[in-house]
């Protein structure tokens, strides 16, 4: 191993700037803008490209997170193939064979003229959009499982993403209350939206607050007060009231599925956690609890999560369109339900499968299931799944094999993160915004990290580590 790599300053800047990535995602609405998606694009191909370079000269190595994902990668390096595949011109006779409906739609936008070759994609521009997309998020994703080769970078990271996500609730929550009846909305342009990233960094932080639980059990009520005033002025009580604003920002967005992705996957990896946990599991049953019954019903109570159900009581499928659009995403995929219609494709593709009436014109399905499905086929929908798939397993086969308090509760915050957008996916379309796509890759990251890391500079595990002489 070189001598270069085992400085504490190897890949210092690099590891600066990605950390900088991580926060200024969200603050350009999202990076929802052509501009704003080009710079995050551009950052992370100059990141990459740098570490390349560092590898190159020996200054870098594959740590044992990156090699141990390989399933993870294999699928990403797959899908990104596919998704080029898709703008690449094919014969017209190959064409038909596999998408005859995109092949009479070529036919028929350059009649009289004929041609002899057309790609599968019906917008070209589009899906050389979301190519590049791709191409970023997954550059990102392996810069993470790269750079996140320490337990200091790793902590580094997890508490960078909690501190974006701080800002931004204090952002928006602070607006909401300012201008009563409005929702937060931080940086973002959809309330929706940004609940899907808070609930992201909730899950990263509560993870945090998990692997910094001591177990220690009061056994006189002087030692009692004693911890409780070290908890006081613990670092742990500052990561503490960050959740909570957080969970004050995310009620105060009124988004409902946002809510309750957060509560029913906190519910399902606290379960999981608790069943798996082998240490702590007095205190993450009390911290738990401590979220749900004092954020819900106190916290809550007071800056708005009545007005969270009062929209889902009052919510009606026939006054939805989301339905309605997922009917009709439904049509668009079973026309072309192999090799899709092309990534980046819905906005053009959809209007011909939707009804008339529908009012508005849809640049996104409101199911990123439903939209990836029918833009990519069942063999882009299938890559993207064993992605998420091999990661959430990952994840749990941290949970149940690490030791390493930081591991666990990082995996924590993975498998949290990965059931709460999921359910929130079903509704909404926050994968098709870049800054909570790639914090979703760091949070797949994380899932591999906390299973596959070891000590830096050493082919063991922590396990291994602390049963050493």
């Amino acid at each position: 191993m070189s001598p270069d790599y085992e400085r504490p300053s190897a890949n210092r800047w690099p590891f600066v700037l990605y950390l900088a990535l991580i926060v200024w995602a969200p603050i350009p609405l999202g990076s929802n803008r052509p501009w704003a998606w080009a710079i995050l694009e551009l950052w992370v191909f100059a990141l990459a490209i740098w570490w390349l370079f560092d590898f190159a000269r020996g200054k870098a190595r594959l740590p044992a997170a990156f090699t141990g994902a390989w399933p993870a990668l294999l699928c990403a390096s797959l899908w990104l193939a596919y998704v080029w595949l898709q703008l690449l011109p094919l014969p017209l006779e190959l064409l038909k064979l596999l998408s005859p409906e995109a092949a009479r739609a070529h036919a028929a936008a350059t009649w009289p003229v004929p041609i002899s070759a057309a790609p599968l994609t019906l917008d070209s521009y589009g899906t050389l959009d979301g190519a590049l997309k791709s191409a970023a998020y997954v550059a990102f994703f392996a810069l993470s499982l790269a750079l996140l080769d320490r337990h200091e970078r790793i902590a580094a990271a997890a508490y960078t993403l909690v501190i974006s996500g701080f800002a931004q609730a204090m952002y928006g929550g602070l607006s909401a209350l300012s201008h009563p009846g409005t929702s937060a909305l931080g940086s973002f342009a959809n309330r929706d939206h940004l609940a899907g990233y808070l609930v992201m960094c909730l899950s990263t932080g509560l993870g945090l607050l998990i692997s910094n639980l001591t177990g220690d059990v009061a056994r006189s009520w002087k030692q009692f007060f004693r911890n409780i005033i070290a908890l006081i002025l613990s670092p742990r009580m500052l990561l503490r009231l960050a959740l909570v604003v957080m969970v004050i920002a995310l009620v105060l967005t009124h988004s409902r599925m946002g809510n309750t992705s957060f509560f029913v996957s906190l519910l399902i990896a606290g379960s999981v956690g608790l069943l798996l946990a082998k240490r702590a599991t007095k205190s993450m049953v009390v911290l738990i609890a401590s979220l749900i019954v004092i954020d819900i019903f106190i916290v809550g109570a007071y800056f708005g999560v009545q007005k969270v159900l009062n929209r889902i009581e009052q919510t009606k499928m026939q006054t939805e369109n989301r339905p309605d659009i997922a009917r009709d995403t439904l049509r668009m995929w079973k026309v072309y339900s192999v090799f899709g219609s092309g990534l980046g494709s819905f906005h053009v593709v959809f209007p011909r499968y939707s009804r008339q009436d529908l009012g508005a014109l849809y640049t996104h399905a409101h199911n990123d299931y439903l939209e990836f499905a029918s833009e990519t086929g069942v063999v882009g929908i299938t890559l993207l799944g064993l992605l998420v798939l091999t990661s959430l397993l990952a994840a749990l086969r941290a949970q149940i094999r690490r030791h390493d308090p930081l591991m666990r509760g990082i995996s924590f915050g993975a498998l949290m993160a990965m059931i709460a957008l999921g359910q929130h996916s079903t509704v909404d379309f926050n994968l098709q915004i870049p800054s909570n796509a790639l914090t979703f890759m760091l949070v797949l990251a994380f899932a591999w990290i906390s299973l596959c890391h070891s000590y830096p500079g050493k082919s063991q595990s922590y396990e291994q580590a602390r049963q050493a002489p």
